[in-house]
């Protein structure tokens, strides 16, 4: 069972305070920091009776072993993005940060697996479409603001240029890709969503020196024009690797059969396939 499972009864938050023994205001700073998963409805909080279990007063913030224990802040993520709320979910990711996780690993360890659980519970009816555009809404301003942590002084390592397939509208993935990839010393022209081909091999003609084009690819119905795509970027730029990667490709048989040079499970992964075909020179920046 996922540990995101929801619970059927709720309990408003002055009854919280009184369980718990607390202040109302105490209780509501819970809510506040994600400590307590909460949903506002009727013009006052209510909390799911399950959730309490998750609440500990002397839960230590530190990381473990030098790194910062990212599991413990999805279950209130997700109920922070589900219900829209943008404030609490900051607040979450800057205590991750505190907690010692770089804005990387808040990425791959937090964001990604809480999106990942909001699209699966969304294909099986079990969160309904306002929700899943609530979430993914706050997930955009997220990375909006965590943007700038990526940037890093010193020469480009040369450029990679992404964007998503034609016919597909989610930008989140590729933005996100987008971002590691600045982290790590790269060049990146994002073209953004629904990209057309012939804007994308445009674009990877520019740009000087090219390393890697990347594919994002969010549903299935984008398989055929991904195919096209890559084909296209393929005749163009003979040598020029081409990733294909996103939400829907899930198996190396499936990114190959799209026409990815390889399968790379995620953007950590996407950076090692770069460094091994171009190694650091003298003088650039670190990707640390």
């Amino acid at each position: 069972m996922s540990k995101f499972a929801p619970a059927a009864t709720e309990i408003s938050l002055r009854a919280v305070a009184e369980t718990l023994g607390v202040h109302y205001m105490t209780a509501y700073r819970y809510v506040r920091l994600g400590r307590l998963p909460a949903r506002k409805k009727g013009g006052q909080w209510w909390v799911r009776v399950s959730d309490l279990a998750l609440l500990d007063e002397t839960d230590d913030e530190r990381p473990a072993r030098g790194r910062a224990r990212l599991d413990r802040y999805r279950v209130r993520l997700f109920r922070r993005m589900l219900d829209g709320d943008e404030r609490g979910a900051w607040s979450l990711v800057e205590s991750a940060s505190a907690a010692g996780a770089p804005p990387d690993r808040v990425y791959l360890d937090l964001l990604a697996p809480v999106l990942r659980e909001i699209g699966q519970r969304w294909a099986t009816g079990d969160v309904s479409v306002g929700e899943e555009h609530q979430a993914t809404a706050v997930a955009t301003r997220l990375v909006g603001r965590l943007g700038p942590a990526f940037a890093r002084r010193g020469r480009s390592r040369g450029f990679v240029v992404l964007g998503g397939a034609p016919g597909d509208r989610h930008s989140l993935p590729a933005a996100m890709l987008a971002d590691i990839l600045r982290g790590a010393g790269y060049g990146v022209i994002d073209l953004g969503a629904d990209v057309p081909a012939e804007s994308f091999v445009a674009a990877a003609r520019a740009a000087d020196p090219l390393l890697a084009c990347a594919i994002s690819v969010s549903t299935d119905s984008s398989a055929d024009a991904t195919r096209a795509l890559a084909g296209e970027l393929h005749l163009a730029l003979p040598g020029v690797p081409v990733l294909i990667g996103g939400p829907a490709v899930t198996t190396p048989e499936r990114a190959l059969e799209l026409g990815s040079e390889v399968y790379e499970t995620d953007a950590a992964a996407v950076v090692r396939f770069l460094e091994c075909r171009n190694p650091r020179a003298e003088g650039e920046v670190s990707a640390s």
